[in-house]
């Protein structure tokens, strides 16, 4: 909706119309970080591969090097939380982060990507600062929970599938 707006603008601008300078302005400078940042992250297709890759490959390998100090939580919190956030940032060199961010934010999976968030600062706040094994442990359970759920939003009707799933081995009339 905002690109017709924009395309609007332009097209107004083309033809002589009088535009809302003033709005066109304010658009330009709210998106102008974002679109700065873009293009400065020009990278080819070959390098958007290997950034992923290497970035998803070293997450998957912490995810699986904190299994060797699983009996460690805090160990395991702070390793299993990098792992995610490194594979979690290895999609922004696919798509751009200013996708990335937008996809995020979309409104079908704005509160599963809140809660994952929080759950990601939620595990290193135990781990780091509390220092409470069985918290930091609860957390990380919070977060591959969140995680599956954020995962679930990007595939069209995994997250009612999924509730229809659960609804149905929760019910207990017999």
């Amino acid at each position: 909706m905002e690109q017709m707006n924009r395309a609007l603008e332009r097209a107004k601008m083309l033809v002589g119309l009088e535009v809302d300078e003033e709005a066109a302005a304010q658009e330009e400078e709210s998106a102008s970080f974002f679109d700065d940042f873009n293009r400065q992250c020009t990278l080819s297709t070959t390098q958007r591969l290997y950034g992923f890759a290497i970035c998803f490959v070293s997450g998957l390998a912490c995810v699986f090097l904190s299994m060797l100090v699983f009996f460690n939580p805090i160990k395991f919190g702070i390793t299993f939380t990098f792992g995610n956030l490194l594979a979690l940032g290895s999609t922004a060199f696919l798509i751009g982060p200013k996708r990335q961010i937008d996809m995020m934010l979309d409104p079908v999976r704005i509160y599963a990507t809140a809660i994952y968030i929080a759950s990601l600062i939620i595990s290193l706040f135990c781990a780091l600062y509390v220092r409470n094994k069985l918290l930091t442990l609860l957390a990380v359970m919070l977060e591959f929970g969140a995680l599956i759920w954020y995962s679930l939003s990007y595939i069209p009707f995994a997250r009612s599938l999924v509730q229809k799933i659960f609804m149905s081995c929760m019910d207990t009339e017999f």
